[in-house]
């Protein structure tokens, strides 16, 4: 009995120090074979771990009284106070609900739009006018938002002319920079003259990887230039679609700090007041620290929630998704 024992441990080879090391050394070699592109993936491995994951240590003050002057030791622990100050606080659901709406109004209007760029700038046959149109609309994603925000504000402004065009048409009551309704829709005018042509790059190098073969056989079947794009281009270009869907629902509730912050006094903390912003003057400027890392750690948690049920509707869907799970 025990000789066949020691030979069923000996056929596994998870059982023996023999499969262990040849393990071991399987790894080894194959990280000796990869080292030049581990090399190149460790800057981005650390920079990702300082600045991303070891400040997740850092939630903790959510659940403290915290003082940065005595330090997070000495800190008071105070459990979910901060979440039930949060829960009371009318500014913070203002903060949520304007969230909520500017992220569904970037995701209907801005979202779909880079993809109809790529594919307009895929259909232009001249090279030379396709790289210019490419150089056009990746330029302003460069400008900071400073620069943005003060030249909306020369354009629509009511020494501007889109100030005099609206005076001339009778329309003196309409101030587009100060008007809270309209607030939303000014934020994501300029995410979309700033962003499109930039988050058009991943759609186009999709593009790039269809095969021209299968349009050649759609052609010559009589496939016409709809038909060819909605049976092979779409499809095509699908998983890159999910996989950058699901990464933009995952940032869903961060809308844009500094664009925010620079507009906010025009139209009031009512109309522009976001989670971003609230935790900033709530933290920063009113010193209120664990109430904001409470706020920080519950758009963080709702993200994590929100990425983990598209990927999982992706896959019910038969698309890849992220991740396996």
């Amino acid at each position: 009995m025990s000789d066949s024992r020691a030979a069923m441990m000996t056929c596994d080879g998870a059982s023996t120090p023999t499969g262990v090391s040849t393990r071991r050394s399987a790894l080894w070699a194959r990280i000796k074979q990869d080292r030049t592109m581990l090399l190149l993936a460790l800057p981005g491995a650390l920079i990702f771990i300082v600045f991303s994951y070891l400040p997740l240590l850092g939630n903790v003050i959510a659940f403290q009284d915290y003082l940065p002057f005595i330090g997070i030791a000495d800190s008071p622990f105070v459990g979910f106070e901060n979440f039930a100050q949060l829960g009371n606080d009318p500014a913070f659901w203002n903060a949520v609900k304007n969230t909520i709406v500017i992220t569904a109004v970037q995701l209907v209007f801005f979202f779909p739009l880079p993809i109809a760029l790529a594919l307009l700038i895929h259909s232009i046959m001249s090279e030379k006018l396709r790289r210019f149109v490419q150089s056009v609309v990746y330029l302003p994603h460069f400008i900071s938002w400073v620069i943005i925000v003060a030249l909306f504000q020369q354009m629509l402004g009511e020494a501007g002319p889109g100030g005099q065009f609206l005076a001339a048409i009778g329309q003196e009551q309409f101030r587009p920079l100060s008007d809270p309704d309209f607030f939303k829709w000014l934020v994501t005018i300029q995410m979309i003259w700033k962003d499109a042509g930039w988050a058009a790059i991943i759609f186009l190098a999709a593009l790039l990887s269809i095969d021209d073969t299968l349009y050649e056989a759609a052609a010559m079947d009589g496939a016409g230039r709809w038909q060819r794009l909605w049976h092979i281009t779409l499809p095509g270009i699908m998983p890159v679609i999910v996989v950058l869907l699901i990464l933009r629902l995952g940032t869903s509730l961060s809308v844009g700090f500094e664009q925010i912050l620079l507009q906010r006094d025009a139209v009031g903390a009512q109309a522009a007041e976001v989670l971003d912003t609230y935790v900033y003057f709530q933290g920063v400027i009113g010193g209120q620290w664990g109430v904001s890392a409470a706020a920080g750690l519950i758009k963080g948690l709702v993200g994590t929630l929100i990425v983990v049920a598209a990927n999982r509707m992706a896959k019910a869907m038969g698309q890849r998704g992220m991740y396996a799970l």
